[in-house]
């Protein structure tokens, strides 16, 4: 099933791909314009790739195993302590190292950690892939948008953007908590029995991957360009496998067919805003700071994510976003509304490469219909805070 899903995957990437190149072979899509995406969007996929490597060898080293280990010890028997827990790890592994971060990394802590203490790693997984996203809009690190929005900005610093967001971030945590934990109360309230599991690890590749990634965190929101410790800490644990566990090495490690399909999309939404998808959008995302205005734009771009993916979404909505408290609209549509289809954002098709790597079977179905309850009461309340504090000012 993975590999078809893989191949589906490429399949439809590589279609994009050529859709985009032919508006750029017929001039519909200028060169320049094409050369412009390009810059932009290089750093995140090669983030992407980066990050995905390091949590691929890190869990070969059985970094994962040990810290589910220990997070069942915290928990004392109740699972809605271990759920607690796992949410305060998205929010801030969201909020400080970005929400693709928390989708790879955090994933494969809380199957494993479910799967420890004998109960259903749903309720877990979804409390990652939902905090990694409606959790990501505090901080410019905290999601890719918000890095292209903070450029947008004129380059502010953290605390300017974490001012300007903080109320309808605090909003977009909240509200998805108290579903998931309503949802899935009957499995949080229950109480379990640690099963210890002592399983050999290779101690080097162990040791190694803990003390590249705690070096990596602090790197990551240190102002570096994020592609820079990332491709750094994959490089050097990469160095650690050739010599203790070659073999773990192999190309599967990449993640390049949600590459591929991240480029398609890229080229083919600014082929069409070429097109006049930016008119359309305009009439459609309405202007003004009144809470209806700022609900339209919050509205589409969530909208727009759910259908073509947030990163493609919000280039396409950037130009009509016009000004800071529009923006802030805008990033919360396309951050905190991904919540009802796969591709939503790339944060959830990372989280469901995990999933599928672990063997958790997950229902299309099931999950969009939870979204559609999550993402509007989320997207709804998040803008009207953010219109109270605009509003207020």
């Amino acid at each position: 099933m993975r590999r078809k899903d893989d191949v589906r995957t490429a399949i439809l990437g590589a279609a994009l791909l050529v859709v985009g190149f032919l508006a750029v072979a017929f001039g519909i899509l200028p060169v320049p314009d094409a050369l412009a995406i390009g810059s932009r969007v290089w750093p995140i996929l090669l983030f992407v790739i980066a990050i995905t490597v390091v949590t691929e060898l890190a869990a070969e080293a059985g970094l994962f195993r040990v810290v589910a280990e220990q997070a069942a010890r915290w928990g004392r028997g109740r699972a809605w302590v271990l759920w607690l827990l796992v949410l305060v790890l998205a929010v801030a592994g969201t909020i400080f190292l970005s929400l693709d971060t928390t989708a790879v990394l955090l994933t494969p802590v809380v199957v494993l950690l479910a799967r420890h203490v004998g109960l259903s790693p749903l309720p877990f997984a979804l409390t990652t892939v939902w905090m990694a996203n409606t959790a990501s809009l505090l901080l410019p690190v905290s999601n890719l948008t918000n890095l292209l929005a903070e450029h947008e900005l004129g380059g502010i610093g953290p605390l300017q953007f974490a001012t300007l967001t903080a109320v309808p971030a605090l909003i977009a945590i909240v509200v998805p908590s108290v579903i998931l934990f309503i949802v899935y109360r009957r499995d949080l309230l229950a109480r379990y029995e640690p099963n210890p599991d002592r399983a050999e690890s290779d101690r080097v590749l162990l040791v190694a991957s803990a003390v590249i990634i705690a070096l990596l965190v602090p790197l990551l929101v240190s102002g570096l360009p994020v592609w820079i410790p990332a491709v750094a800490a994959a490089l050097v644990l990469g160095g650690f496998f050739i010599v203790r566990r070659r073999s773990v090495l192999r190309f599967g490690l990449l993640p390049w067919q949600l590459v591929l399909l991240a480029s398609g999309l890229f080229l083919v939404v600014e082929a069409a805003h070429a097109l006049g998808l930016g008119t359309v959008l305009a009439a459609v995302s309405g202007s003004g700071h009144d809470p209806l205005s700022l609900l339209q734009l919050s509205a589409t771009g969530a909208l727009g994510a759910n259908a073509i993916d947030n990163l493609p979404a919000y280039l396409a909505l950037e130009p009509v976003a016009g000004d800071p408290v529009r923006l802030a609209a805008l990033l919360i549509g396309v951050n905190a509304g991904p919540l009802i289809t796969p591709w939503a954002s790339l944060a959830t098709l990372l989280w469901h490469e995990r999933l599928r790597a672990l063997d958790v079977e997950i229902s299309w179905g099931r999950y969009a219909m939870l979204g559609l309850i999550a993402a509007p009461l989320t997207v709804v309340a998040a803008t009207m805070g953010l219109a109270l504090v605009h509003l207020g000012t």
